[in-house]
């Protein structure tokens, strides 16, 4: 493989594909239509930061939004919290999917490891669609009501979420590799009145039956009224839950209620360092605008283009890639693993599906490359134009890999954004040239900073990441949170009025952009945020452990691990019965996916005088950063803890020749 040199320029989109972009029809739409003459893409990005309300207004105009706009102003309130975004606007996100479709595509293709690939065409979608809310209306749910759904990345998933957004009704789903407790930490902040759930999913080449865990969650979710059951892995339904194939027989039109623009769509779960996963709530005005925005304008789709991303419905990948049908793109949905039976699973979906718009992760990219496969040499990808990667930030060996090993002739995007947002901060352009190592730049009406420790912006440097001005996709709350108090604690505590998301990222002055990884403490694996307070919760529950630290090491040039550290009761050991009861109780109640690389045993876990956790000191010790820069012994209450930490950091050290920062 050719070496990579960073910054170099890797690919050039033709002048024909730069003609026949969105990006470039939506330009030539702002002059003639609005008297708005840009350039290029850094003239276009800073008009739309510079006048926020006329690029969502003219989003709405462009992109065909249904509904009605009688809104009285795009943007009121004098900060982010207060934001109200057009008000007295209706629209639902189902009706904008419909009123974009063609009837002669698929709507979507659907695959697993145990069931081959099917097609799904517009019209039987609504229909499905229509039937299932008749029945969801027909059971008692009405707008406002939270539906939940344990489910995997299957039709099923997709078509009740759309019935359920039609109704007015609030959707939130979780995987079901998350174990009872973890689904119940969640669904129960919110009530639900219905659940949706299925029997098990598949991972691996095996079949994990969850019956049991969807008894447990019933029995701790007193709001439930009603049980949909998706028999998936089996064909039995309990005789007291009501069959998912009883709600699809209805003849009726697709009824989808137009609702107020802050009207709540879904509810989705980021990561807290402290209590409970966030329950953040999105609109429906938010979410089509800002789906509108980056799939057609930013992500150039459009009803040609069959659109994949390997996701499950844990992740918010799942619900931007549900929300590529609002540019009436088809979309592919896979249940599985991305490696099995072998790598080339979702390259053999990819052409049998003809993908153009092919969205994975960092680690599925660095995988293949540390395999040797070459998807070019068994597929045929000649309909592939995009390769999308997001969940960790972008190697310059990954750049290269990509054009040497999936299609020289791709456009490849290395994007990051936030569940927090439903979207991305930063991105692609399709219209600009792509560089080794580089996202190509901000995304649209993305203010986007890198901000020192002071609140000064920085050009060429390291800082943290920020956006400085609102968006219609920033959450409109949390549930059930009083006075908007942990809303405000999540992202404006360190930058009064700022929003800070909690990644290090390096901003050029041309708007090229690097994320460098979090500058928090929180745990991501593949692109799947959790807080350690739900890690901390599982652990509590061994009886040898007497407390617990998590560390996620995950940074550009650095090998991904997690790292766990535990204090034992006295007489206890950390002998591999224990450390396998340790992630057998991680598994189980969580997830799979955050069973720790390593566990460690120490004497204490280093910590605040008023006992807070050093979560985010460690991180950076571990990282790499200089010890005197992250951590202060003197504002500890235990700094004897210390050298076992300041030890293991220089053990890291010498297994890397990394630089920091790239």
């Amino acid at each position: 493989m050719t070496a990579a040199t960073q910054g170099e320029v890797i690919w050039t989109p033709s002048t024909q594909r730069v003609e026949q972009s969105v990006m470039w029809d939506y330009m030539a739409w702002l002059k003639k239509e609005k008297g708005v003459e840009v350039r290029d893409y850094p003239e276009l990005w800073k008009w739309s930061v510079e006048q926020v309300e006329a690029f969502w207004e003219s989003v709405w105009e462009y992109s065909g939004v249904v509904g009605d706009p009688s809104y009285t102003t795009v943007l009121e309130g004098d900060s982010m919290m207060e934001a109200k975004w057009f008000q007295g606007a209706s629209l639902n996100f189902t009706e904008n999917v419909f009123s974009n479709r063609e009837a002669n595509r698929p709507a979507l293709y659907a695959r697993s490891e145990f069931l081959p690939t099917r097609s799904i065409s517009w019209v039987e979608l609504e229909k499905q669609v229509a039937s299932v809310a008749k029945n969801l209306r027909d059971l008692g749910v009405k707008p406002g009501d939270r539906v939940a759904a344990y489910l995997p990345n299957i039709p099923e998933a997709a078509i009740a979420f759309l019935a359920t957004a039609s109704i007015g009704a609030v959707w939130s789903i979780c995987a079901p590799d998350f174990g009872s407790d973890s689904v119940v930490t969640r669904f129960g902040q919110i009530e639900p009145v219905v659940l949706i759930a299925v029997d098990g999913y598949s991972y691996n080449g095996k079949k994990f039956d969850k019956r049991g865990d969807v008894e447990d969650i019933r029995k701790q979710l007193p709001t439930v009224q009603h049980t949909i059951f998706v028999p998936y892995i089996q064909e039995d339904v309990p005789e007291d839950c009501t069959p998912w194939d009883s709600l699809l027989g209805e003849d009726v039109p697709l009824a989808a209620e137009r609702l107020p623009f802050s009207h709540p769509l879904w509810i989705v779960y980021s990561s807290g360092t402290t209590g409970l996963p966030k329950p953040i709530v999105h609109s429906h005005g938010g979410i089509v605008l800002e789906t509108k925005k980056m799939m057609t304008i930013q992500h150039d789709l459009g009803p040609d283009d069959v659109v994949f991303w390997f996701s499950s419905t844990g992740w918010i990948m799942w619900n931007l890639l549900v929300g590529s049908w609002q540019a009436g793109s088809t979309i592919v949905l896979y249940d599985g693993s991305p490696s099995y039976p072998d790598m080339n699973i979702l390259w053999d979906l990819a052409e049998e599906t003809g993908i153009t718009f092919f969205g994975t992760s960092a680690p599925f990219i660095a995988s293949s490359l540390k395999m040797g496969v070459s998807p070019k040499e068994k597929h045929d990808l000649s309909k592939l134009k995009s390769v999308f990667s997001t969940g960790a930030p972008l190697t310059a060996e990954s750049y290269r890999w990509v054009y040497d090993h999936v299609k020289s002739d791709v456009w490849l995007v290395s994007v990051s954004g936030g569940t927090d947002i439903a979207g991305g901060f930063v991105g692609g352009v399709p219209i600009d040239p792509v560089r080794i190592g580089e996202i190509q730049g901000r995304c649209l009406a993305v203010a986007a900073e890198a901000f020192d420790e002071q609140g000064n912006a920085l050009t060429d440097e390291v800082g943290e990441l920020v956006i400085t001005k609102s968006m219609p996709s920033m959450p409109i709350y949390f549930w059930g949170d009083q006075n908007n108090e942990r809303y405000h604690e999540s992202y404006f505590d360190t930058y009064p009025g700022i929003w800070k998301h909690g990644d290090w990222i390096k901003i050029d002055c041309e708007g090229r952009c690097i994320i460098y990884g979090r500058s928090d403490s929180t745990i991501n694996r593949s692109g799947v945020r959790m807080g350690t307070s739900d890690l901390y919760r599982v652990i509590a529950g061994v009886d040898d452990v007497f407390d617990s630290l998590v560390i996620d090491l995950e940074m550009i040039g650095k090998t991904a691990s997690l790292l766990l550290f535990v204090v034992l009761k006295e007489g206890a050991d950390l002998d591999e019965n224990l450390a396998g009861q340790i992630k057998k109780q991680i598994r189980d109640q969580l997830s799979p996916r955050f069973v720790p690389d390593r566990i460690y045993e120490v004497s204490d876990i280093p910590k605040t005088l008023n006992g807070k956790k050093l979560e985010v000191p460690i991180r950076k010790l571990l990282l790499g950063f200089e010890a005197e820069r992250v951590i202060n012994p003197d504002s500890m209450s235990n700094p004897e803890s210390l050298p076992f930490f300041m030890e293991l950091a220089g053990e890291l050290k010498e297994k890397s020749t990394e630089k920091l920062f790239g």
